[in-house]
């Protein structure tokens, strides 16, 4: 019985990886939304929020994650930007230092200027638990839409992802930590 319970287990794991790795979201295009919101950590991330921005699909971006210290003008040299992008429309935060504290610092961000859509810009692999965490740390009202940023993780990077998903999943079902 015990072994067939976890046989049962390991085949609905397997499933679900599957799965998880055939629904990787794409980048989003056609959609606007009031606000851009990138967490730090992957390539092509806070490139893809910065020509979202200049092609009017927000009024604003947040880059959550941000190492304490980082100046705007010292990501707009980085990625090759006007200072004035980053003056007008780009705001830094530097207090997450993880998914869930990110979330955290993007609901405090999109409450204070009253956003009723975000798009969250983040590498495929890492939506499902972002927007997952977003959408426990916002009100309910918001609407997060997903864009992947297409990457090449390893496998490990992906199992990783996977498991953390499925224990965030069952942590904020038990009503710990949402």
């Amino acid at each position: 019985m015990i072994v067939r319970l976890f046989g049962i287990m390991a085949l609905a794991w397997a499933f679900g990886f599957a799965l998880f790795m055939l629904l990787l979201p794409k980048p989003l295009d056609g959609f606007t939304s009031d606000a851009i919101v990138v967490p730090t950590g992957g390539a092509g991330r806070i490139d893809r929020g910065i020509a979202l921005l200049r092609d009017h699909q927000a009024k604003r971006m947040l880059v959550t994650g941000v190492a304490p210290g980082v100046r705007p003008i010292d990501l707009a040299l980085e990625y090759r930007t006007s200072p004035a992008l980053f003056a007008c429309c780009i705001d830094l935060g530097a207090d997450a230092v993880d998914t869930r504290s990110n979330a955290e610092e993007t609901a405090q961000w999109v409450r204070v200027h009253k956003y009723r859509s975000v798009r969250l810009v983040t590498s495929d692999w890492h939506v499902a638990r972002a927007r997952m965490e977003l959408a426990a740390a916002l009100d309910k009202n918001v609407v997060i839409l997903g864009d992947g940023v297409p990457g090449t993780p390893r496998l490990g990077t992906l199992v990783n992802e996977y498991n953390k998903l499925i224990l965030r999943r069952i942590a904020l079902w038990i009503g710990y930590g949402g």
